[in-house]
């Protein structure tokens, strides 16, 4: 039955017989047969079939959704049963942030990966917003983001890391010769900014609101390695992460406009989809996250 049951999730989310049975790697008349038996077995049609598309049934979409979730209990069984041997396995998609995807996962999944080998992960870098859109889609077991997320289902766990957020200019900016900075001075600077849907974007533009400040000009780039690489060119002034450019800083090529009497922060979180089954995978990099300094 639970054979039966992903042929069946497969068509379903592929909308394609023979996509299915290319991905099953079974002949389309198996495909098929699968799907007859569930029909047989329920006593209603699933899905219409036509030349070019398969379109669920109003019974097909109720399967669906329930077959999601008894696969979801069978692996978090087996994954219970593993850990019994003291073995963590299966599958782990994880989405971050660019923040966190460039410059904190890859040390994290480097001590994770060498205590549990067996776990297969895939990852996906893209904003707050994309990341939060997967997540809420289930597209994601696990998302980590900076910024504010407003997805009634998605859980936003308590915060795993505190970031500090650095206001930067190049060492030949007019503001470099300043030790610190009043923010009315800040007017009528130009800015480079990352794009709409960025954690790094949203504190930028909440922080030119509070101070409200006039923005000269602005540039946007959709990776923080772009903002970086524009501000230490001279293109403008950016507010970026501490990890992002703790290099540029020791190096000389940054310098950070320290706001007199502010510091600036934001929190790191966890994000999961509210109604999904953690696996034991997602509950040991939960806490491996938690773990990591």
């Amino acid at each position: 039955m639970l054979d039966t049951l992903k042929v069946f999730i497969t068509v379903a989310e592929l909308s394609n017989f023979s996509r299915a049975a290319e991905i099953l790697n079974l002949s389309q008349p198996g495909v098929s047969l699968h799907i007859r038996n569930l029909e047989n077995e329920f006593g209603v049609q699933l899905m219409h079939r036509s030349s070019k598309h398969v379109k669920m049934t109003e019974a097909g979409h109720i399967l669906y959704k329930q077959a999601k979730q008894i696969l979801a209990q069978y692996e978090a069984a087996k994954e219970e049963i593993h850990l019994l041997r003291n073995e963590v396995t299966g599958s782990l998609k994880i989405g971050a942030s660019f923040t966190i995807g460039e410059y904190i996962l890859p040390r994290l999944l480097a001590q994770f990966v060498n205590q549990y080998p067996q776990v297969d992960i895939q990852v996906t870098i893209a904003n707050t917003e994309e990341i939060a859109q997967a997540v809420h889609s289930n597209e994601l077991d696990v998302g980590l983001v900076e910024g504010h997320v407003e997805y009634s289902e998605i859980q936003v766990q308590p915060p795993f890391m505190e970031d500090e957020m650095l206001l930067v200019s190049s060492t030949g900016h007019p503001l470099h010769s300043l030790r610190t900075v009043e923010p009315q001075m800040l007017q009528d600077q130009t800015w480079v900014f990352r794009e709409n849907g960025s954690g790094t974007r949203a504190y930028s533009d909440q922080f030119i609101q509070d101070t409200d400040l006039r923005v000269k000009r602005s540039f946007v780039f959709n990776s923080s390695q772009g903002v970086k690489e524009a501000v230490v060119a001279g293109l403008g002034i950016a507010m970026l992460s501490r990890w992002v450019i703790h290099k540029e800083l020791e190096s000389g090529d940054l310098h950070h406009i320290q706001v007199k009497g502010r510091r600036f922060t934001r929190d790191f979180h966890v994000l999961l989809e509210s109604k999904s089954i953690s696996t034991m995978a997602v509950k040991m990099f939960i806490q491996k996250l938690r773990e990591f300094e």
